[in-house]
């Protein structure tokens, strides 16, 4: 099963295409901009409670047969975040001193 590679930051709904360096998501595939990840979130999702990653960028070009963002196309389904500015900021508060592996 391929990620998802939602099309959009959760967070400030910033455009992530499939290429973007700037993507980042956590083991449930909730994706954010690297701006909201660093200077908004501070490497704590909240969704889950986890850290980020940058999202693997899926070859353009079909090297083996059936695998490319043509074969597998990114999601067109804007996410967005379930709870409010405040929650998160007091959420990201509350863990992020912790290490992501440690949460």
């Amino acid at each position: 099963m391929a990620l998802q590679l939602r099309p959009n930051c959760e967070y400030c709904d910033t455009d992530l295409p499939p290429n973007s360096t700037e993507a980042r998501i956590c083991s449930y595939e909730c994706t954010f901009c690297a701006d909201c990840v660093e200077g908004r979130l501070h490497n704590v999702c909240p969704n889950c409670g986890g850290g980020f990653v940058a999202r693997p960028i899926r070859p353009s070009t079909e090297w083996r047969p059936g695998v490319s963002v043509a074969k597998h196309p990114p999601s067109d389904q804007r996410v967005h975040l379930k709870y409010s500015l405040e929650d998160i900021a007091a959420h990201s508060a509350r863990i992020r001193s912790i290490a992501p592996q440690e949460r």
